[in-house]
């Protein structure tokens, strides 16, 4: 009972010394409490005590004693994390364009005895801080970098506000950057510049595009070329690989039809069918003569085919058979009769044939 007593009345205090200020609360020394002997402090605050005018203690969240007269609250500090809008202001860039930004800086107060007796308005002199340290900040950075290193331009703000800030017992937590304006005419020059550099991206775009266009045609033809020459070569070599069996399977047969032919010949009645064949093949070639040539040879009778077969036999009985040692010269005899008298009728014909 008696605690909660104590905590109505404090509340009651605080809040009758708010309203005869007459304005809000502040996160410094307005809305103070009176000493009551016993207070409450609320969690995430610091009560800074005096006694006698002198710095005393600072109260703990929880319940605490003071001694009437002597002991008075001077101080109360919000633990908590502050956000505070730090106003549009102006600032030069590198390149000497005239940029309107303003920002939101998280601070949190790490040591309430520095914050309360180390400066006057915490909160202010953060303020007026962040906004030297920014305009500090951007005069080293040109407006292109400006929008490239935000992320670099806010840490080094914090740095510089932490730097400055240790002896106030402030931390600064962040600092962002909400907005940057232009000036018209640099906003619409950075506008053609944008435009400028997409149509360039878009010309080396196609150009690239072109280009690779171009070597992938090349390269297909090429291929084209190498297939194309590859196959060309194993068609020759199919084919030469062709006649080749071809001539030996040609070879291979004519081989077989003259063991057969020697074979019919040593039989019975094997002349006659020699000379029936010879005849057959005189007939068959004497019904070809100039068909694929003006130029003929003929002999002195070409229509007398027994004379011709006779002489054919006669030539392959020669050819097959030894001649006796008697009838030698006169076979040569007759065969150079036969010879010069065949050549005579064949240099008359020709004569003839070349007259007509």
């Amino acid at each position: 009972m008696l605690a909660r007593a104590a905590r109505g009345t404090g509340a009651l205090l605080l809040r009758g010394s708010i309203q005869a200020s007459g304005r809000a609360p502040r996160r410094a020394s307005s809305g103070l409490p009176r000493n009551t002997v016993v207070l409450f402090v609320p969690q995430q605050e610091a009560w800074v005590v005096e006694r006698m005018g002198r710095f005393h203690r600072i109260l703990e969240p929880g319940l605490n004693i003071l001694i009437p007269v002597l002991d008075r609250i001077r101080y109360v500090q919000s633990l908590k994390e502050i956000v505070i809008n730090v106003p549009e202001q102006s600032a030069v860039t590198l390149d000497n364009v005239t940029l309107q930004i303003d920002g939101v800086l998280y601070l949190r107060i790490m040591d309430p005895y520095k914050a309360s007796y180390g400066v006057e308005d915490p909160e202010y002199a953060v303020t007026q801080l962040a906004q030297t340290t920014m305009r500090s900040e951007l005069g080293k950075l040109s407006l292109d970098k400006v929008f490239r290193e935000r992320e670099s331009l806010n840490a080094s703000i914090v740095d510089a506000i932490n730097q400055a800030a240790d002896c106030w017992g402030i931390r600064c937590l962040r600092y962002e950057i909400k907005d940057i304006h232009v000036p018209p005419r640099v906003k619409e020059s950075m506008q053609m510049q944008v435009e400028a550099e997409r149509r360039k991206r878009a010309t080396v775009l196609e150009s690239e595009g072109t280009r690779e266009s171009a070597i992938n045609v090349a390269e297909g033809k090429k291929q084209a070329q190498i297939l194309a020459s590859e196959a060309e070569k194993a068609e020759q070599i199919n084919q030469a690989a062709g006649e080749a069996s071809a001539v030996l399977a040609k070879a291979k047969a004519k081989a077989e039809a003259i063991r057969i032919l020697a074979a019919a010949l040593t039989q019975h009645n094997g002349d006659a069918a020699a000379s029936l064949t010879v005849a057959e093949q005189y007939v068959s070639a004497f019904s070809k003569l100039a068909k694929d040539s003006n130029t003929i040879l003929l002999p002195s009778n070409p229509g007398d085919v027994t004379s011709m077969v006779a002489q054919a036999m006669g030539v392959y009985g020669a050819l097959t058979k030894a001649p006796m040692p008697g009838a030698q010269d006169s076979v040569s005899s007759g065969s150079s009769r036969d010879v010069q008298g065949t050549d005579g009728s064949l240099d008359e014909e020709f004569d003839r044939v070349k007259l007509s």
